[in-house]
């Protein structure tokens, strides 16, 4: 098994998984990639942790099977829910020489670098707030940073519906924002909980202070990415280099490739597959 080459995949429960698989891809221009959106179930934000397991399980074993050794969960609430379990408890059954490795550990590795008054925000998905993903991870790397969150449950429909432009958007990125800062008036960095939420950064920056850092999670990733692979060089030796992506999608390939093209800025192929039998 150790010998067995193949494509770096990413998996997302919708479309905000390709703004990370964006920033991979300017890192690793070489690498062969395949990007899955498991968008027939999404959104996953409001799912209970055993059902975001099942279906991240099915996503994983589906991608190993196309010949991917390993998996990036490009999805916070797949990262909150599901990546631990399956590190700890699946991987082993599958294959041993196997990684899946989720979105929040980078970021939280990087925040707690940055940080100049311990004080850190959180904007992201009903599932990954509630999951207390970031507090608990960022307590691990400082126990003195303190972290103030904000659901945002119309962030992702805004975006999947084209509307990360229009004026309307602004009255709930600017409400979110509010809300969260008046939490705590010396929050410094400000963390993206959600890889649809850089679609929104314009507006985001708008109606956030000047001296805040706002962190998107796909360069922070991206980089992890790289440090990773050089650390880890029996991985980084089994990954395939042809440049090449492949697009798959739970949902009409169609309407994939059409709202994909708005992340995207291009077309792209796309084929539809069925997780669940």
């Amino acid at each position: 098994m150790n010998n067995i080459s193949g494509p770096i995949a990413v998996f997302d429960s919708g479309y905000g998984g390709l703004t990370v698989l964006e920033e991979l891809r300017k890192k690793l221009p070489n690498n062969d990639f395949i990007y899955l959106g498991d968008n027939a179930r999404a959104p996953y934000g409001t799912r209970s942790f055993d059902i975001v397991y099942e279906y991240t399980l099915e996503a994983v074993k589906e991608l190993f099977s196309m010949g991917a050794h390993l998996v990036i969960l490009a999805c916070n609430t797949a990262s909150a829910k599901a990546l631990r379990t399956i590190q700890q408890k699946d991987l082993p059954n599958i294959d041993s020489n196997k990684r899946v490795l989720g979105v929040i550990r980078p970021s939280v590795e990087y925040v707690a670098e940055i940080t100049k008054t311990a004080k850190v925000g959180v904007l992201g998905t009903t599932g990954t707030v509630q999951s207390l993903s970031y507090p608990l991870e960022l307590k691990k790397q400082s126990s003195n940073i303190e972290v103030y969150q904000e659901a945002c449950p119309m962030w992702v429909p805004l975006v999947e519906n084209g509307e990360s432009n229009k004026a309307g958007t602004d009255y709930f990125v600017k409400q979110h924002i509010e809300k969260l800062l008046q939490l705590n008036s010396d929050i410094d960095t400000v963390i993206l909980g959600c890889t649809h939420y850089p679609m929104l950064m314009d507006k985001i920056k708008l109606y956030t202070p000047e001296h805040i850092n706002i962190l998107s999670q796909g360069s922070i990733v991206a980089n992890s990415l790289v440090d990773y692979l050089q650390r880890h060089p029996e991985i980084d030796k089994r990954c395939t280099r042809g440049g090449s992506v492949q697009y798959y999608t739970t949902e009409n390939a169609d309407k994939f490739k059409q709202t994909a093209g708005f992340f995207l800025k291009q077309d792209i192929e796309v084929t539809q597959i069925n997780l669940f039998q």
